[in-house]
C-alpha cells in the first residue's frame, strides 16, 4: 500500500468521524428545538383551555343580542360557582336553571378538566390553576367572588306621566327581582319602592333577569328584562303604563 493511498484512507475515516460528531450535535439541538416546541405548543393549548373554562363559568362578553349580554355562563344560570369543573359538563343536581354543558367535554370524558401535559385542573375559589409544566399556569376568571355573585340592581319607578308613587301608594306597589336562587331553582325577591320611586335589591349574581312592578290594588303588573353585569350596578328607569296616582 503506497503513502499516498494510506494518508488517503486516514483522512477519509477522520472526515467520517467529524461527520458522525456534527450529527450528533445536529440531532441533540434539534431534539432541545422539539422539545421547546411541543412544551410551546403544550403551554398555547393550556392557555386556550383555560380561556375557555373561565368563559364557560362567568359567560363571554362576546356575544349580544339587541345590545345586551346574552352569555353570563354557569354562574348566569345557576346564580353560584360550579362545585366542581364536572358541572361545567353535567347537571350537578337536577337543576331546571343549568343550561349546560357550558364547555366542549373533549374526546375523553375528562379531557377538558386536563391540561396540555396531561395533569388536572386545579380549581379553587376564583381560580383554575395548571401544574404540569412542572410550574403554575393560573387563571383568575373574577378578582372576588363579590364580583360574580354580589352585584347591585336599582332604580326608580312612575306610572305613564312620569310621577313618582309618593308614601300614599308605596303600600300598594311590589317590585319583584326574579333570578337564579344558587340552588337550581328560581327565587323572587321583594321590595317596596320609597316615596321618591326608588328601589334596590343587593347581592344579586350576573345574568339575565326579570324585573316585576306589581300594583296590587288593579293586579298590574310591568315586567322589564334585566342584564346584570360583573362589578357593576344595574340601574333602570322603570314607567308604568298607566297613570295611577
Amino acid at each position: 500500500m503506497s503513502m499516498r493511498n494510506a494518508r488517503q484512507r486516514g483522512f477519509t475515516l477522520i472526515e467520517l468521524v467529524i461527520v458522525i460528531i456534527i450529527l450528533s450535535i445536529l440531532a441533540s439541538v434539534a431534539t432541545r428545538e422539539l422539545s421547546n416546541t411541543v412544551d410551546t405548543a403544550k403551554y398555547e393549548q393550556t392557555k386556550i383551555e383555560l380561556d375557555a373554562l373561565a368563559s364557560a363559568i362567568r359567560g363571554s362578553e362576546e356575544f349580544y343580542d339587541n345590545g345586551a349580554r346574552t352569555d353570563f355562563g354557569y354562574v348566569g344560570d345557576v346564580g353560584a360557582f360550579p362545585p366542581n369543573l364536572d358541572a361545567l359538563v353535567q347537571n350537578p343536581g337536577a337543576y331546571a336553571t343549568w343550561k349546560g354543558p357550558y364547555i366542549d367535554r373533549g374526546i375523553a370524558v375528562d379531557d377538558f378538566k386536563k391540561d396540555g401535559w396531561g395533569a388536572t385542573y386545579t380549581y379553587q375559589d376564583t381560580m383554575i390553576r395548571s401544574t404540569g409544566s412542572g410550574s403554575n399556569i393560573d387563571k383568575l376568571f373574577a378578582s372576588s367572588r363579590a364580583e360574580l355573585l354580589g352585584n347591585v340592581v336599582e332604580g326608580y319607578l312612575t306610572d305613564a306621566d312620569r310621577t313618582p308613587p309618593t308614601s300614599a301608594y308605596v303600600t300598594s306597589i311590589w317590585i319583584q327581582l326574579v333570578h337564579p336562587n344558587g340552588a337550581g331553582g328560581i327565587t323572587v325577591d321583594s321590595v317596596r319602592p320609597t316615596s321618591t320611586g326608588y328601589f334596590s335589591f343587593s347581592n344579586i349574581a350576573i345574568g339575565n333577569h326579570t324585573l316585576r312592578v306589581i300594583y296590587t290594588p288593579q293586579t298590574d303588573t310591568v315586567a322589564v328584562p334585566v342584564a346584570v353585569y360583573p362589578k357593576r350596578t344595574t340601574r333602570l328607569n322603570v314607567i308604568f303604563p298607566a297613570d295611577l296616582w
